[in-house]
């Protein structure tokens, strides 16, 4: 016997620790093998029908399609942006065509479902497979078994199979647009504020809007500005607009917007350098540098190897106003006028502050709204006296007398250029 006779008890834990060390490399390995491509048909062609939609529900309807991404960051695999029952779905596997040979391999998907479900039966989930060796598929099907007819099964554009140059330096995402958006003011205002501090490209996950909202889209569509995403997530789930299952007990939370999140941080990871995560009301306002591009490459130089920089929100409640930059033209347009609200309430030291990011997005694995989940670099929390996000909205500290709010008039600096922009945009469009 490998561990028989009288051993001293120092000799019986190394033989332990050394057979559970075999037995855990040998699970690990059987592991592996099982998630390896395996070729059920050769010679046929692929001929499931190609699916553009944003979500898309597999037969069971306990699993929705985003969008599959080329990703060898770490090796050849296929990662499935996806929504799943986090009880129900256990197993999925990829099918994979290669061309031109016909060859079909399937493969058992390892199913990552993300940690920041906040008590929802449905959450974000990474659907992760290794990809055959022999070939790069520019498509994949997703089944819940290793067996049955691939004609039968919608197939999906696998992205970022193709490196690319960065196209734009920053990418803002906005998820999801939705509950008849109407505050077109300030969502000008804001695209204006973007443009100004160096945004080339502005990700929209629309749910619905105003008939004047979607006018104004359409203008920044044509301009190049905008880049439309239908997010149309109601028509497969009962949606919360709540963040917390507590609040309101529905499928998935706040219009699944971790799910859109995710989908445009790997949508732009191979054309954007920067990807900026936050709403249509919030604004990352520099107070040491003229724009993001300047403020990124210090920020950069300051923290080597960093890959997401955190922002503080700071509220400036919609509430209190000046009567400066009170523009006529401006009154008949629906919506708040930012340049009228430049007074933040002050933190409070029991209650988290939270924070929005610009990110790289190749050092990204999972992102949540606040913080990134999985990451290859480091996070830093940006200091106030950098840089804070203007919040402009309902204010959550409603009680507080004016003289208790802090004047902080940092967007002024951009108020010529902003009041000309937006008026072109406004002519061109509404007024």
């Amino acid at each position: 016997m490998l561990c028989g006779g009288k051993k001293s008890y120092f000799a019986a834990a190394v033989c332990i620790i050394t057979l559970t060390s075999m037995v855990t490399l040998s699970y690990l390995r059987l592991q592996r093998l099982s998630h390896l491509p395996k070729i059920i048909q050769d010679g046929s062609r692929c001929r499931g029908k190609i699916t553009n939609s944003t979500i898309t529900a597999l037969k069971g309807n306990r699993t929705f399609i985003i969008s599959p991404y080329f990703d060898d960051r770490e090796s050849k695999v296929t990662r499935v942006i996806g929504i799943v029952h986090h009880e129900d779905v256990k197993q999925l596997y990829c099918w994979f065509c290669c061309q031109p040979n016909g060859k079909i391999y399937v493969s058992k998907a390892k199913i990552d479902v993300h940690s920041d479900r906040f008590g929802f039966p449905y959450g974000t989930a990474d659907i992760v497979c290794l990809e055959p060796e022999s070939c790069d598929p520019t498509h994949v099907s997703i089944h819940q078994s290793p067996q049955g007819n691939i004609d039968q099964l919608p197939r999906f554009e696998i992205k970022n199979r193709k490196a690319e140059a960065f196209s734009v330096d920053f990418t803002v995402c906005i998820s999801a647009m939705f509950g008849n958006y109407n505050n077109v003011l300030q969502f000008i205002q804001s695209m204006e504020m973007y443009k100004i501090l160096g945004v080339q490209k502005v990700m929209i996950y629309k749910n619905n809007c105003s008939h004047l909202m979607e006018k104004v889209l359409k203008f920044y569509m044509e301009e190049g500005t905008v880049e439309i995403v239908p997010w149309p997530i109601d028509s497969h789930f009962k949606v919360s607009s709540k963040w917390h299952f507590s609040m309101d007990a529905k499928d998935i939370g706040y219009y699944g917007q971790i799910t859109a999140l995710n989908d445009c941080v790997y949508r732009n990871m191979q054309r954007s350098r920067f990807v900026v995560l936050n709403d249509a009301d919030e604004i990352i306002l520099p107070l040491k540098h003229p724009d993001w591009k300047t403020m990124m490459s210090s920020l950069q130089e300051q923290n080597p190897g960093t890959g997401i920089f955190l922002f503080e929100n700071h509220i400036f409640p919609e509430t209190v106003s000046t009567h400066v930059f009170n523009i006529s033209a401006w009154n008949t347009v629906p919506g708040v006028n930012i340049l009228q609200h430049v007074h933040r309430e002050p933190d409070r030291k029991e209650v988290f502050n939270p924070r929005k990011m610009i990110i790289d997005p190749r050092k990204v694995i999972q992102t949540s709204v606040h913080s990134v989940l999985r990451a290859y670099g480091n996070s830093v929390n940006v200091p106030m006296d950098v840089a804070l996000i203007y919040h402009c909205r309902v204010p959550l500290q409603g009680n507080l007398p004016r003289e208790s709010l802090i004047r902080d008039t940092s967007l002024w600096r951009y108020n010529s250029s902003l009041i000309m922009n937006v008026n072109k945009v406004l002519y061109q469009t509404i007024l």
